[in-house]
């Protein structure tokens, strides 16, 4: 169990793989590799057994299995290379060839050291003789996977300690390697809860629930303001900050008109699937790997967020006055969304140009619309451009257009845990005028009678309600107004049962009320 979110009695609970971007996982860690750290023999093509250094008596310890190393190498990977763990991590698995329960394993490990590393830090720097933040970053992610299976898995401590020193020893060399064994033993029998309380501010204040929730005291107090302005209650930031560090549930959508959340349901296979709660498209995967949908392999079917998904049918089901056959995905990578108004747009007769500033991203929606007809003649054009200069270079031509904006990324903590390390308060200064570049660009793409939806996966103010009041402000002259989206007539027609997501001008849903990922939707509305 990732540290802040609620346990039962017991130390080292099972835990449940997941892999935040939500592929694989669900095995729990006491059932993964032999949690004793025993391995076989080296398997074909792994690094297997190591040599013994000089002085060390070999040991089944002295094995540095797939799964750690697998763990370890997205650590780095997160660190180094500003890499997403949701994308590097399936790569390493099929390359490392590992599944089952090894797959789970290493799962587990990484996703639970990126959710949790706040708090292992704070406590680890309690029994280093050194600045903590001193120490080489691989001996900070060493020390992480070590704190992570004395103090969250079912790993016995002399496995959990004796595993991380050979790992250290392999990856780092012999001098890290004494370092991270004298701090882990150091941390051994200690149990969190009682570690918290002696080493860990207040748990009533700020300092005090970012430790224990292992989030950064900027984005506590970013959600608690961003609850508050959208009508919850701040006593529910606990619950919100404990669901971004439970794994999410693996959720698939089908594209419209190519495949049925049915068809998904009631395929015959090694699966466990259930309908999703609020999209209508949505089917949510318990247990299995999607990759193993027919519907998935093919491209009818993709790994997809529900509140991702929501977003997309919301600006398809908004009335339009007039036609409706241009529609614009003003910055498209890495595609998902892009794909669900393509489907939608080819049952309607509608013509979606998707536009992606980086060549690379361009690429993924290109592969992201792999099953619907694309080029100047098809349904789907994806172009290579910037989103701000859409609107100056094609004013009044849109009918629907959709700005799903660069942010943060605090809304989707569950399956990008590394975002918040990586992210800091001077980036909402950064984003903010990047956000409204986009959003103004797409009014000015946007034809009289159109509609444009503004998505960001943050829920704080900067980078939504904030944005969004300057984009009406500044084309208040062409007619530009908000349209409520609290009426059933609305949100009835996308997402039956979701009402009570909306206030007023926008849809906010919530990991802890709603089961997904913390997407802000608005509509804008041009009347002249």
């Amino acid at each position: 169990m990732t540290p802040g979110a609620d346990r039962p009695a017991s130390r080292r609970p099972a835990q449940r793989g997941g892999q935040g971007g939500g592929q694989g996982g669900g095995q729990r860690g006491g059932q993964g590799p032999d949690p004793r750290g025993a391995r076989g023999p080296a398997r074909a093509g792994g690094s297997g057994e190591q040599t013994p250094r000089r002085g060390v008596k070999p040991d089944r310890y002295t094995r540095v299995d797939e799964a750690r190393r697998v763990a370890f190498a997205v650590l780095r990977a997160v660190d180094e290379e500003d890499a997403y763990a949701n994308l590097v991590l399936p790569q390493l698995l099929r390359q490392r060839r590992l599944g089952g329960r090894d797959a789970a394993f290493a799962t587990e490990l990484a996703y639970g050291v990126l959710r949790g590393r706040g708090t292992y830090d704070a406590l680890l720097a309690t029994v280093v003789d050194r600045p903590f933040t001193d120490l080489d970053p691989g001996v900070l992610d060493a020390l992480r996977m070590g704190a992570h299976q004395l103090l969250a898995m079912r790993v016995p401590d002399h496995a959990a300690v004796a595993t991380t020193v050979a790992l250290a020893r392999a990856e780092l060399g012999a001098g890290p390697a004494g370092l991270v064994n004298a701090v882990l033993r150091s941390a051994v029998g200690r149990e969190l809860d009682e570690w918290l309380e002696q080493a860990a501010p207040p748990a009533d204040t700020d300092e005090g629930l970012a430790v224990r929730t292992s989030h950064p005291q900027w984005v506590v107090r970013s959600l608690r303001e961003a609850l508050r302005a959208h009508g919850h209650d701040a006593a529910e930031l606990g619950e919100l900050l404990a669901a971004d560090n439970a794994p999410a549930a693996v959720a698939l959508t089908v594209l419209p008109g190519l495949a049925t959340p049915q068809e998904l349901l009631s395929d015959d296979r090694a699966l466990t699937v259930r309908p999703g709660r609020f999209s209508p498209t949505a089917v949510l995967l318990e247990r299995g790997d999607p990759g193993l949908v027919p519907a998935v392999r093919a491209g009818r079917a993709r790994v997809q967020d529900e509140g991702s998904q929501l977003v997309a049918h919301v600006l398809a089901a908004a009335d339009v006055d007039g036609r409706d056959e241009r529609w614009l995905d003003l910055c498209a990578g890495p595609g998902g969304k892009a794909a669900q108004l393509a489907a939608t747009a080819v049952q309607r007769g509608a013509h979606l140009t998707a536009v992606e500033v980086a060549p690379h991203r361009a690429q993924l929606v290109r592969q992201a619309l792999s099953a619907l007809p694309q080029g100047p003649g098809g349904a789907v054009e994806v172009r290579v451009g910037d989103g701000r200069e859409v609107g100056a270079d094609e004013p009044g031509t849109y009918d629907r257009v959709l700005v799903d904006a660069p942010c943060t990324g605090l809304g989707a903590l569950r399956r990008r845990p590394e975002a918040r390390w990586r992210r800091t308060p001077a980036d909402l200064g950064t984003l903010g005028p990047l956000q409204r570049a986009l959003l103004g660009s797409a009014v000015d793409a946007l034809r009289p009678g159109g509609v444009v939806a503004y998505a960001t996966c943050s829920p704080v103010l900067a980078e939504t309600r904030l944005v969004v009041d300057d984009a009406v402000k500044a084309a208040a002259r062409r007619g530009v107004v908000l349209e409520r989206l609290d009426t059933p007539a609305v949100l009835a027609r996308v997402a039956p049962g979701i009402e009570h997501a909306a206030a007023g001008t926008a849809v906010q849903l919530w990991p802890h009320t709603h089961g997904t990922d913390a997407m802000h939707v608005a509509l804008l509305r041009r009347t002249s």
